[in-house]
This record gives C-alpha cells, sequence and structure tokens, in this order.
C-alpha cells in the first residue's frame, strides 16, 4: 500500500506509515499516512515564512485561477472523494458526499473573493491629505482542525487564508488523513508555488506543539475540544498571535406547544442523531413545553427506534458508526451517568453488531431530565440526546440560555412572536426556527459566543476579519 507523504516545501516528504481504520469495518485500511515530526512541522514553517512575501503580493487572477481549479476538480470528484470520507470518518455516504460539495462551493466562493478584494478612500478631517483603508494577508497561518468534518472544516480555513495572500501550514486530525491529504494534493496540482501550502500529519502532541510554540505564526485557526483550545489561547497570547476558536457546543432545540409536531420531530432527529450526533452544532437538549411533551416523546422515540444504523458507504443507512473506541466510550460512559443522575433512557444507548465489525451504537435518548444534570451541562459529542421538560416559553427560554456554551439555538413554533423574541434573545451565534439545529450555509458567517467560539467568525466575508490586518495609510497631496 502505498503511503501518502507530507506537502513541505512543495515536496513530498515521508514518515512513520500510520494506517487509517474504516469506523464501519475495522478490518478495512484507508490507506497508509506518514506521521510528522517535530522537526517535519519546523521545516514546513520556515518553508511557508519564506513563501509568504511572494504570495502575499502575487496578482489576484493567479490566486483567483488557482481556488478555482481546486473547486472544480473536488466537485468533479465529488463521488470519490465523499466515499473516503465516509470510510474514514463513518458519515452516511450522502453525508459525506454533502460535505464534499459544500467543501468545493467554499474554494469557489474563496475564487471569486479574490476578485472582490477591495479597499476604501475617506477625506482627512486635514486639508489636503488623503486617507486610505486596505486590508493586507496576516502572514503565515496555522491551521488545525478536526475529525467531524474532515474536508469542510479544511476548506473553510484554508481557502480564505490563501485568498488572501497568507501562507498555510496544516494539521488535520489524525483521525482522518485522507480527505486533508486529497484537498492538498489538489491545490498543490493546481499550481500553488512552493511552501505556500504546507502539510504536516502526526500527534498533536508533537507537531502540534510546534505549532504552539512557534514565533513565526501570525495567525493559529482552531476547531476542536474546549480545552485545546485554551493551550491554543494561552500559547498565543505569549507569542502575540492573532487566534480563532471553534470549541464545543451544547445547544438548545425548543419545542413549543404551538409546534407542528411532524417538523418539531424531523428537525430533533436530525439536531440530535444525523452525522452520528458528532457536531459541535448537535442538539442534545430538547427542551420541551408540558402541552406536547408526551405527544413529542412518543413521536420522537418512534423516530429514534426506525432510524437505520448501519455501515456508512451502505444504501439506507442513516446513522453510520461512532469515529473510534475512544468516542465510543465516551458516549457509553455519558449514557450511564444519565441513568446514575435519574434521567429516564426511554429507547437506545446499546452497541450494535452489523455484518462487518465496526462501532456500531444505537441512538439514546432520555426524559425526565433536568437542566443541571452532566448530560445537559457537557457535550457529549454522540448520539444521546436528553429531554427536558419545561412550563412555558419563558422557562424554555431561561434553561435554552443557561449553559456556558453559545454555538447554535435551535426552536419549533408556529407563532411568529415567539420565533421573533427567540431570535432576538437566544444566547448563540446562530439560532434556527423550526429547522435542525446543524445544517449551515457555505457562504453566511458561522461561529458562537461565550465557551463556544473566540475570535471572529469563518466563512463568507467575514472570513477577512481574521485573516487579514487593515491598514490605514496618510498621503499629503
Amino acid at each position: 500500500m502505498a503511503l501518502h507523504q507530507n506537502l513541505i516545501a512543495g515536496e513530498w516528504i515521508g514518515g512513520d506509515a500510520v494506517p487509517n481504520i474504516n469506523p464501519s469495518d475495522t478490518n478495512d485500511v484507508v490507506g497508509e499516512y506518514a506521521r510528522g515530526s517535530a522537526d517535519d512541522m519546523k521545516t514546513a514553517i520556515a518553508a511557508a515564512k519564506a513563501a509568504f512575501p511572494a504570495w502575499s503580493r502575487s496578482g489576484i487572477l493567479e490566486r483567483h485561477a488557482i481556488l478555482k481549479k481546486t473547486a472544480d476538480e473536488i466537485l468533479a470528484r465529488k463521488d470519490e472523494l465523499g466515499a473516503l470520507l465516509s470510510r474514514e470518518e463513518g458519515k452516511t455516504l450522502p453525508e459525506g458526499i454533502g460535505e464534499t460539495i459544500r467543501a468545493a462551493q467554499i474554494f469557489d466562493f474563496f475564487a471569486g473573493e479574490c476578485l472582490r478584494l477591495t479597499g476604501e478612500t475617506v477625506p482627512s478631517v486635514r486639508p489636503n491629505i488623503g486617507v486610505e483603508m486596505s486590508r493586507d494577508p496576516l502572514g503565515v497561518i496555522g491551521v488545525i482542525t478536526p475529525w467531524n468534518f474532515p474536508i469542510a472544516i479544511p476548506a473553510w480555513k484554508i481557502a480564505p487564508a490563501l485568498c488572501y495572500g497568507n501562507t498555510v501550514v496544516f494539521k488535520p486530525a489524525e483521525l482522518v488523513p485522507g480527505c486533508a491529504w486529497a484537498i492538498v494534493d489538489i491545490l498543490h496540482r493546481a499550481g500553488l508555488p512552493k511552501g505556500v501550502l504546507n502539510l504536516v500529519m502526526g500527534k498533536g502532541s508533537v507537531v502540534g506543539q510546534v505549532m504552539l510554540d512557534s514565533p513565526d505564526l501570525s495567525g493559529l485557526t482552531f476547531t476542536g475540544s474546549t480545552g485545546t483550545g485554551k493551550r491554543v489561547a494561552l500559547s498565543s497570547i505569549e507569542h502575540n498571535r492573532k487566534f480563532q476558536l471553534e470549541m464545543g457546543g451544547k445547544n438548545p432545540f425548543v419545542v413549543l406547544d404551538d409546534a407542528d409536531l411532524n417538523v418539531a420531530v424531523e428537525a430533533a432527529a436530525n439536531s440530535s442523531f444525523f452525522s452520528t450526533g458528532q457536531r459541535c452544532t448537535a442538539s442534545s437538549r430538547l427542551i420541551v413545553t408540558e402541552g406536547i411533551h408526551d405527544k413529542f416523546v412518543a413521536a420522537l422515540t418512534e423516530r429514534v427506534n426506525n432510524l437505520n444504523v448501519d455501515h456508512a458507504m451502505k444504501a439506507g443507512t442513516q446513522i453510520g458508526p461512532v469515529v473510534d473506541p475512544g468516542q465510543l466510550k465516551q458516549d457509553e460512559d455519558y449514557i450511564a451517568i444519565g441513568k446514575q443522575e435519574g434521567a429516564n433512557l426511554v429507547c437506545g444507548g446499546e452497541r450494535l453488531e452489523r455484518e462487518t465489525p465496526g462501532y456500531y451504537l444505537k441512538p439514546a435518548l432520555f426524559t425526565e431530565a433536568t437542566n443541571n444534570m452532566r448530560i445537559s451541562r457537557e457535550e457529549i459529542f454522540g448520539p444521546v440526546a436528553a429531554v427536558i421538560r419545561v412550563k412555558d416559553y419563558e422557562e424554555a427560554l431561561h434553561v435554552a440560555n443557561d449553559t456556558i456554551f453559545g454555538l447554535s439555538s435551535g426552536i419549533a413554533t408556529t407563532s411568529l412572536k415567539h420565533a421573533t423574541h427567540f431570535k432576538r434573545n437566544a444566547e448563540a451565534g446562530m439560532v434556527m426556527v423550526n429547522l435542525p439545529t446543524a445544517g449551515v450555509d457555505f457562504h453566511v458567517p458561522f461561529g458562537g459566543r461565550k465557551a463556544s467560539s473566540f475570535g471572529s467568525r469563518e466563512q463568507g466575508k467575514y472570513a477577512a476579519e481574521f485573516f487579514t490586518s487593515v491598514k490605514t495609510a496618510y498621503t499629503l497631496a
């Protein structure tokens, strides 16, 4: 089996081979991927630093052409790359293909942004002086991405970084090197100059630590756990480095008495269990008012019991496996905690046997939970949700906001009054009305508040806030 190597200074560099295992079938090795060393990462950062002056002054047509070519190839290979994503991460094949299409759309959007770079000219308060505001590229950007969106999240960090003239050092999650390697290979062949984009796969404790310790990174954009995010922040403050964090969530989904039951159940099931619940925008707190509570629980229980959990690549599968043994244990530990805390497990929570050996777990639904239980406070990151019964809208809003997190928040209601009030008063970066809490567009800002996010928003035009630095220039006429 050929070794997929790291890309450093425009050259493919080998390393220790690490097998990429399919969570739907642990006998299936997706590929062998190089594990980089600390020295590899130091070399990659030096290469990005050396490439920055020329790339930061490159023409906008050159950048546009490279990003557009990348978008076109990803889209043309959507079935192949979507299958790769599903094999290595465990998402269903339709989800894998859908995420791949989204990555292509992101690269296409930022290809266009290359041609839409603007500045601003204003008169000075002093006579005969002109004032210009422009955006300069930041410098060398460190990109650290998680395993749950292995092609979309790298796309929405790398594409704007390159669009605005930065160079990149990219460290993907160890569990999903395949998609990372594929998009770097595509960008490399699209014509990026040597050193502009560097890929170093490997352990976070080794290559990731070098990134945190490096004074040569001008910016570090990170998506992952809250604990690691704090380490990224502390190291960045030490080096006076710009940093951007997307971390955890404990997203509420409120169901009011006046909700359309079918809409509410479908949105809740999607929010809580699709993508195996492994989304930072997933909803694991279902906050339901008394009048609809029993009907909602009965309908959602039936929906969950009928979800088809199986091999991610199999036609008809709705829920794939959990990503790896560590995450599976975490899910099972929280299910045990929920029982100990007194919540009622109405369905699911047990491991499943399928034709192939994999990390299969039946989605778990608790009722009679309270908002002070650990299963209601801590991010589980698996197919586990708890229903919290409340009296009315006012209590629902209070419970929804009673969390350290603030990424996404949803409500099911047919009341314009309550929907409008919720949009204005939900303490979250994104609010969904009669829609799942997960599922966002690629051209608008993504991000949260409180412990979920720090720094400027990702995606769309708002990405410029992180990847550029504003310069103000004065000229005497």
